[in-house]
């Protein structure tokens, strides 16, 4: 009996190498990316979206905006039409997580420099204090490419109700001003439907590499 094992032990080597190699040969032939979720209202963290729409489970979208960017152009949702972009909400004299987001979107704006389907859009949730200058000497500081990337300021209500009715991606701050607001560390990808693809820790250098991913794998639902 052991005779028989020995003659064949090298034969069921070779045999599992083989087995193994064709199951991973087929594995990548019949692979399929998994499309990525759509978020809506229900399904997002209830601290980040206004009570009026919380109870929503389908077809929420980006809503319509006018704000003005560091140039001091008007940004609207048609500068962003049949793209896929990436949206944040930062302030400019923020000490905290603002400078680290910020370095991130800009490693984001180095990978899509090229890429004409791809977009980025900041936010400010202190406009009065980031003004057009204020935003453009922040621009230049932090290496924007005014092609690729806007910082927004405008009316604060309007931002408000984009981060809260929209993007779902900040607090309210309960200090009693109804469009006071905490913004997080959380990027949005948005797709070419104005639909919220994915949320990232803009922080977090791992989930920065996730988002670039997704973002290869959300070009290939428009091929």
């Amino acid at each position: 009996m052991l005779s028989f094992f020995k003659d064949y032990k090298y034969f069921g080597i070779v045999l599992g190498i083989l087995s193994i190699i064709i199951i991973s040969v087929f594995y990548n032939i019949l692979k399929v990316d998994k499309p990525l979720p759509i978020y809506q209202p229900a399904s997002v963290n209830i601290e980040l979206v206004d009570s009026t729409i919380q109870h929503q489970k389908k077809y929420h979208k980006i809503a319509d905006f006018n704000l003005i960017n560091q140039n001091g152009k008007a940004i609207t949702q048609e500068v962003y039409k049949n793209k896929i972009y990436v949206a944040d909400f930062f302030f400019t004299t923020c000490q905290t997580i603002c400078p680290i987001m910020t370095d991130h979107m800009y490693q984001i704006q180095k990978e899509i420099i090229n890429d004409d389907d791809v977009m980025l859009l900041s936010h400010t949730v202190t406009p009065k204090i980031d003004s057009v200058a204020q935003l453009k000497k922040y621009a230049l500081k932090k290496g924007v490419n005014d092609a690729k990337w806007n910082l927004v300021t405008g009316d604060k209500k309007q931002i408000y109700e984009l981060a809260r009715k929209s993007y779902l991606a900040v607090k309210t701050s309960g200090s009693g001003d109804e469009y006071d607001m905490i913004h997080t560390e959380n990027f949005m990808l948005i797709d070419k439907k104005r639909q919220i693809r994915g949320f990232y820790d803009g922080t977090n250098p791992e989930a920065i590499s996730q988002l670039i991913e997704d973002i290869k794998t959300l070009k290939k639902e428009y091929k």
